[in-house]
């Protein structure tokens, strides 16, 4: 990680949970950290906490299904930092219902959020990366296990998921053609002990019967994050997928 020292983050979604993990260890290992959130008043008290590490944070309100929003964001990396290096895409949002009596607002809320907020912010990135000059940079999707597979009562989710899935393969042929050696990274944590259940909308009894099943910590998905940003430049890690020993979908 040494040659990040210095460098530009852009983290998507960190007011909490993973997010919020990532932006931390970033910043412990030196670099500047841009942590995009709505709900930014968490990101600056979470700023406050990390006055003595090496690196720095900056809180930017952002909603990243805003066009508008995300391309103001960016354009103050670029004047403020001088562009972007990495870019984790880490925003997302989930709803527990069926297909077959869901809301459709709540589909269209997933959609916006975990594919095209996560595009818009990749477009962007990538602009400021050829703008800047930059040819190691680094975009990493939180993707997770539900991107690889469906399990009941999340199917709209799942698919989301499926979506990263494939836009990661779909922007790693283009920087080939572009023999491009910016890398894209999808990382696929399974169940995370975050406050994801219950904002998408479970039970006091689903969040209860969570609590007994074997989960990771947003650190540890942080930890793979570091892992996946520190290894040699020529090196690409297409799929990442980390799970609890005894999980099971």
């Amino acid at each position: 990680m040494e040659r990040w020292s210095g460098r530009v983050a852009v983290v998507t979604g960190t007011s909490a949970g993973i997010g919020a993990a990532i932006a931390q260890e970033l910043v412990k290992k030196g670099l500047k950290v841009v942590g995009l959130a709505r709900r930014v008043e968490r990101v600056q008290e979470l700023e406050k906490s990390l006055h003595s590490a090496p690196g720095k944070l900056y809180p930017r309100k952002c909603d990243v299904t805003k066009e508008e929003e995300v391309k103001e964001a960016f354009k103050w990396v670029k004047d403020n930092l001088g562009g972007t290096d990495i870019l984790i895409n880490n925003a997302g949002v989930a709803s527990i219902d069926t297909l077959r009596d869901g809301l459709v607002e709540n589909w269209r809320k997933i959609y916006d959020l975990n594919v095209l907020g996560l595009s818009m912010c990749t477009k962007e990135a990538l602009q400021s990366m050829k703008e800047k000059g930059v040819d190691d940079g680094h975009i990493v999707h939180i993707n997770s296990v539900l991107g690889h597979i469906v399990i009941d009562r999340v199917a709209m989710y799942c698919s989301s998921k499926h979506a990263v899935t494939a836009l990661t393969e779909g922007l790693r042929r283009e920087l080939v053609n572009q023999k491009s050696k910016i890398r894209v990274t999808s990382v696929s944590p399974g169940r995370v002990r975050t406050e994801f259940g219950q904002a998408a909308g479970a039970t006091p009894e689903m969040l209860e019967a969570s609590k007994k099943v074997p989960a990771l910590t947003s650190e540890e998905v942080a930890d793979a994050v570091l892992y996946v940003l520190g290894t040699p430049p020529h090196v690409q890690i297409h799929e990442l997928i980390l799970t609890h020993v005894g999980e099971t979908a």
